[in-house]
């Protein structure tokens, strides 16, 4: 009697562990799709209520609305998962109908996979969005043996609900976070990914893969305007370091009056984090039209000035990179005023070193 009951016991455990293992998985033909909940979400600054949101603007009342709304984006953030299947799907949702003009649809509202191949984050597929809810395959036909996986979510996009599908004869479960320590990055379009071709090409992302560091993306797109609630949350904030890529949308003037709030308003709460201040792109667009090229040159030299005057005033830790971002043959942009894949590139030549450097001095 108490062998069958030792057997009954078994069995019951044994049943109940793959009951768990697929509670949260629907299968459609070959494919199971897992909601991506259930698995690792990367690049957040604090947690939030709704899991896709870059921050909980609840927080922060007196934010301007189109801020609060630019959080909503999934800039930045991703899906680490480890699997052994041989093709990788997606179903999502997400909520803006249209896609920008100066940007892929991939980039706006799509996903971005890369997967690690000798240490080293290799692109793999896209997700391509053909509406507000989409069914794509990513990648198919892949070698066998276990594969540790970064999904990008939309740079421009809200998402509503998402699941990763793999082969049903396969195994999908979470992966540890793969950064560690956590720089803020607050700035404009750019740093938000604007024109980048994929969600995965956007700078701070690129950062990450290469260094290691959780490089968080707070882009937000024509509005890093240093506005003072944006200010008091940044510096509410637990980071190890904070980059301001923010000259690009405020005007001169703007500069002048907020950047001395941004930048103590963090020095107080954070006395010993490095703070990181980058110049504006100088636009493509400003090259034969006046009125933008004067503007620019303007957001750009008082950056600069107010930069001098916080070290002449004892603020310690704080840095300036500046250079020629997007080259000299005019070909970085899309548009005139957001950088292409190459414009990246050669931001990243300018400012990635001496970021780095930056961090290693503080142990980051």
């Amino acid at each position: 009697m108490r062998m069958k009951t030792s057997k009954l016991i078994l069995f019951f455990c044994l049943f109940s562990v793959a009951s768990i293992s697929y509670l949260f998985a629907q299968q459609t033909g070959s494919i199971v799709y897992v909601d991506a909940k259930e698995l690792t979400l990367i690049g957040k600054a604090n947690s939030t209520p709704h899991l896709y949101h870059r921050i909980d603007t609840l927080q922060y009342q007196g934010m301007p609305a189109v801020v609060k709304e630019l959080f909503t984006n999934s800039a930045g953030l991703g899906i680490v998962f480890t699997t052994n299947s041989n093709a990788i799907s997606a179903r999502w949702s997400t909520v803006n109908p249209k896609t920008g003009s100066n940007m892929t649809a991939i980039a706006h509202k799509g996903l971005d996979l890369y997967i690690k191949r000798d240490g080293k984050w290799i692109f793999a597929g896209v997700g391509r969005p053909t509406a507000n809810s989409t069914t794509a395959q990513i990648v198919e036909n892949m070698e066998d043996g276990e594969k540790e996986c970064l999904l990008y979510l939309p740079l421009y996009d809200e998402i509503k609900r998402l699941e990763i599908g793999v082969s049903a004869d396969s195994f999908i479960k979470p992966s540890a976070d793969p950064f560690c320590k956590k720089v803020l990055v607050y700035g404009s379009s750019i740093t938000q990914g604007a024109s980048a071709s994929r969600p995965g090409m956007a700078y701070p992302a690129r950062l990450s893969r290469k260094s290691g560091i959780n490089f968080i993306n707070l882009g937000l797109s024509g509005n890093g305007k240093m506005h003072q609630p944006v200010a008091d949350m940044l510096s509410d904030m637990e980071a190890d370091a904070y980059i301001l890529d923010c000259a690009a949308n405020p005007s001169p003037d703007e500069i002048t009056q907020r950047t001395g709030y941004l930048v103590k308003t963090i020095r107080d709460r954070h006395p010993d984090a490095p703070i990181i201040m980058i110049q504006s792109v100088v636009r493509e667009s400003g090259n034969f039209d006046m009125k933008i090229n004067k503007r620019v040159s303007g957001q750009n030299r008082n950056f600069k000035l107010e930069f001098e005057k916080l070290k002449s005033a004892g603020i310690k830790d704080l840095y300036f990179i500046e250079g020629e971002l997007l080259g000299a043959d005019h070909e970085g942009t899309t548009d005139g005023v957001h950088p292409n894949d190459l414009g990246f590139d050669r931001i990243l030549d300018v400012i990635e070193r001496p970021i780095l450097e930056i961090l290693q001095q503080y142990g980051i």
